[in-house]
């Protein structure tokens, strides 16, 4: 028999190595340390440079402007002459309705257009007013912007009536009166 153990034994030259690049237990810490250090140090790099973005800073340029952009209040106060002369249909069609009911832009229903006006006027005045109030599809909410509720509603009567309604434009509200002339 032979004087070799069982299984394959290679030779090796005495100048080769096989322990492979880590030789002691503190080039293993560093190895250990910079797998999980330099993939930190890439991830936090990578965010800086998405986030980054030629943002201005505060109190470049107009220092006045700055500083009012910075300290603006969040809402705001709009005094407006409550007994004012509500404008007719037309006035405020034309001021506010105009720019898509003349052109028909977005899907709206163009000023005197019986076809598309049909279907809507059957639904009644009620109805009109609210999606003109609250908005409807593309159309945002026209209440609360620079007309009344009745003016809205008048602009509805008239858009309406010109492609076959037969709506009453709305009357002004009556004035309220003062709490003192009623307490007397």
């Amino acid at each position: 028999m032979s004087d070799t153990p069982h299984g394959s034994h290679i030779e090796m030259s005495p100048d080769e190595d096989h322990t492979g690049p880590i030789k002691n237990p503190k080039q293993m810490l560093v190895a250990v340390a910079a797998s999980f250090i330099i993939p930190v140090f890439a991830i936090i790099g990578l965010v800086y440079y998405v986030a980054s973005d030629n943002k201005p800073s505060p109190g470049v340029g107009d220092a006045k402007q700055s500083l009012a952009q910075r300290i603006q209040k969040v809402g705001t106060v709009e005094i407006r002459d409550a007994n004012r002369e509500l404008k007719n249909g037309e006035a405020v069609y034309t001021a506010q309705c105009a720019v898509c009911h003349a052109a028909g832009v977005a899907g709206a229903p163009k000023f005197g257009d019986g076809a598309a006006w049909a279907a809507r006027i059957k639904t009644g005045y009620e109805a009109l007013l609210v999606s003109a109030l609250k908005g409807k599809g593309a159309m945002g909410a026209q209440g609360g912007g620079d007309f009344e509720d009745t003016e809205i509603g008048r602009a509805v009567v008239h858009l309406a009536n010109s492609a076959g309604g037969k709506f009453e434009a709305p009357k002004a509200p009556a004035p309220v009166v003062a709490a003192e002339s009623t307490a007397k």
